[in-house]
């Protein structure tokens, strides 16, 4: 609405002096009016010169006085039109604020007689505090002597208004034309791109700046437990061995070797490198000793327990295996006890 009274009324006439102006003739929001003139102004339609006014508003005690009246004529308005009052009971029916700025200027108008009994001095007052409020607040100009008045009162601010005076443009049109943001098939298809008006891109815009990645949930909860454990004492296990050999993933925890989960379907192995480099042998020998033959109270499970099964490289499918190295590490030692801990981490389906 607000974009065609302007270019209508362009069309018809030279300017708009004063967008103020314009918006309160036709009942625009002047926010609104200012919206759709930088917009038009960035597309050239218009050319927009600043207009700036200084005005005064009411601050909070300003208004609060423009609608129920000056401290002074409160506090004369609460006096008996005949007798006298006492300061104390006057006190109680007046905001202390009030009270107190009503006293003094009263007083100082020479309204009321002021002593341990207030009375009036004279029978009628005019609130010119409240009329001059009145005026500032519907917009009214005032003499420098009844601004600087309300002003040294700090019932009103200087506040400044900014507007636009309003030509045509070198791409004045009555109709802003919408400019296409995309060719599309369709517009191929008709022939009618050869008549669109594209919108200009500007290459040095930059774009939204990308968010960091967050945490996981479970890696949150996961660091977590970790802390606890480092805070009571204990100390994690090396689990970057990620690819490891089937001694240690799966004979040295007396997995048999003909077990399904040594299958190729359920495990990972490795065509390169096919096989470990090394094992610790005596250990080696006691493993291939309780597999076929039994030990330590286990019977073995009786069947020729075979080195190149052992050998196999693979994706270590669970993080035991990094227990069963640790307990041989320890073993190797004056055994001591010691506190451990990891988290899983493995490459099984």
């Amino acid at each position: 609405m607000a974009e065609e009274a302007i270019l209508g009324y362009l069309e018809k006439n030279e300017q708009i002096s004063d967008s103020g102006n314009f918006a309160a003739e036709r009942g625009f929001d002047h926010n609104d009016v200012v919206n759709v003139i930088k917009s038009l102004h960035g597309f050239r339609y218009i050319d927009a010169q600043d207009i700036k006014r200084e005005t005064w508003v009411l601050t909070g005690e300003g208004k609060k006085y423009a609608a129920e009246g000056s401290p002074e004529v409160q506090l004369f308005l609460a006096v008996p039109a005949e007798g006298s009052i006492s300061k104390d009971e006057l006190q109680k029916k007046l905001d202390p604020a009030v009270f107190k700025i009503g006293c003094s200027q009263a007083g100082k108008n020479k309204w009321v007689e002021m002593g341990k009994q207030v009375s009036r001095k004279v029978q009628n007052v005019e609130d010119k505090v409240k009329d001059l409020l009145l005026q500032v607040q519907n917009g009214h100009a005032l003499s420098k002597e009844e601004i600087s008045s309300l002003k040294a009162r700090k019932l009103i601010v200087p506040q400044t208004w900014k507007g636009y005076s309003v030509r045509k443009g070198p791409n004045y049109a009555p109709k802003r034309k919408k400019a296409a943001t995309d060719l599309t098939r369709e517009n191929l298809q008709k022939g009618d791109w050869k008549e669109l008006e594209f919108k200009e891109y500007n290459f040095n815009a930059k774009g939204q700046p990308a968010e960091g990645g967050h945490l996981h949930p479970l890696l949150k909860v996961r660091k977590q437990l970790k802390d606890i454990f480092l805070q009571m004492g204990f100390e994690e296990m090396p689990t970057n061995n990620f690819v490891e050999s089937s001694f240690w993933n799966f004979d040295a925890l007396f997995q048999p070797q003909q077990h399904p989960a040594r299958d190729s379907h359920d495990t990972f192995f490795l065509e390169e490198p096919s096989t470990t480099r090394e094992l610790p042998e005596d250990y080696v020998e006691r493993v291939k000793r309780v597999h076929e033959s039994g030990g330590y109270g286990s019977r073995g499970y009786g069947y020729e327990w075979k080195r190149e099964e052992a050998n196999k490289n693979l994706l270590r499918t669970h993080t035991t295996a990094v227990s069963s190295r640790m307990l041989k590490a320890l073993a190797e030692k004056p055994f001591a006890p010691k506190k451990v801990f990891l988290h899983r981490s493995c490459f099984q389906k």
